[in-house]
């Protein structure tokens, strides 16, 4: 099986306060198989970063944005993702990390222009994942 995980799972510090959020219950869980670490925001906004948000609007997709610095990053996201399923277009399953901007899967703060918490919903990243890859199981860490 080839597994992609968000990278801050298997212990990389790429987190946005420059930390990880290793699990090793992922790891015991995926022994043998061939893991791809994902991490589609630390190569483009660097380790650490501003915290960034998913932001609604009415009548628009749903896009991110630094907190501080008001910086639209969904485009540089969406790249980041796009290059991991050209790359691993054969992917079996994802493990990703909860609460993400890019890769929370239902756990995902959302919130309006004003920073006000409106609900829950996926991050961009595993958005994208789960149109690209319907049959495949993609789950957050709660759930492993």
């Amino acid at each position: 099986m080839k597994v992609a995980v968000s990278a801050c799972l298997w212990g990389e510090r790429c987190r946005y306060d420059g930390t990880a959020r290793e699990y090793e219950r992922v790891k015991q869980h995926l022994e043998g198989c061939e893991v791809v670490l994902f991490c589609p925001e630390a190569p483009v906004l660097g380790t650490p970063r501003e915290r960034i948000s998913v932001v609604l609007k009415e009548g628009d997709a749903p896009c991110v944005i630094g907190d501080e610095s008001g910086r639209d990053v969904t485009a540089l996201l969406q790249e980041q993702t796009r290059q991991l399923i050209e790359t691993h277009p054969d992917l079996d399953a994802a493990i990703l990390k909860s609460k993400s901007p890019s890769c929370g899967m239902g756990t995902t703060p959302m919130v309006d222009g004003n920073g006000i918490l409106v609900g829950y919903g996926n991050g961009i990243a595993a958005t994208m994942l789960r149109e690209h890859y319907p049959e495949i199981d993609i789950v957050d860490e709660t759930m492993v």
